[in-house]
């Protein structure tokens, strides 16, 4: 697992840096397979003390874009407990701490959308929710599809569709999908395709499609 790297925007590089948060130690207040919950005494930027509870995920979360040649997409339509209503996702899953989150994203493409792929690019290294979680995810741009066997959780009931990209980017801004992995990596697709960061006709078929 790669450490996060500490990158300050450039417009930021030469303001001066702002009072930090202070930790005074921490308690495991609850513990999972999944997550661990820790809770601090703490020093506000501002001096005030604080309470702060912190959700710390034992997996990074992982994502993968599947473009087709043609420009359309894979999706992944499934229900989520936590809002207990319908998603449209790209495939997802997580990479525990000791593994690397690229062979977990393969094996996730794999498992629920029954995709291999030929090519692959790094899309987003992301912070998902700062103020109440550490969780890291990262996500990938993936072409040059080929079929294989599918392998979904067994609490998972999952459904496939594939789009015209347009037609995810159109979705996206109706609020139609509102997963925010597959939001942000949609967005930079686009932003790939239209840079020349991504084959030429995969881009020219993303744009058109």
């Amino acid at each position: 697992m790669s450490k996060i790297a500490d990158i300050t925007p450039r417009w930021a590089e030469h303001l001066p840096e702002p009072p930090r948060w202070t930790s005074h130690g921490d308690s495991v207040v609850f513990e999972n397979p999944w997550m661990t919950v820790t809770r601090h005494p703490a020093t506000a930027p501002t001096g005030m003390a604080a309470d702060y509870v912190v959700m710390r995920p034992k997996n990074v979360g992982t994502g993968v874009l599947p473009i087709h040649d043609d420009g359309t997409v894979t999706l992944i339509g499934q229900h989520r407990f936590a809002l207990m209503r319908y998603s449209w996702e790209m495939p997802e899953g997580g990479a525990p701490m000791d593994e690397d989150p690229f062979d977990a994203v393969r094996r996730e493409l794999a498992e629920e959308a029954g995709l291999a792929a030929a090519h692959w690019a790094p899309a987003l290294d992301v912070d998902l929710s700062n103020s109440i979680t550490d969780e890291r995810a990262m996500t990938w741009i993936a072409w040059g599809l080929t079929p294989v066997p599918t392998d979904p959780d067994p609490t998972e009931v999952l459904v496939e569709a594939r789009v015209p990209f347009g037609d995810l980017m159109a979705e996206i801004a109706r609020g139609a999908v509102r997963d925010s992995l597959t939001v942000a990596t949609a967005y930079r697709a686009y932003h790939m395709a239209r840079e020349g960061q991504l084959p030429p006709a995969l881009a020219a078929a993303m744009l058109e499609a």
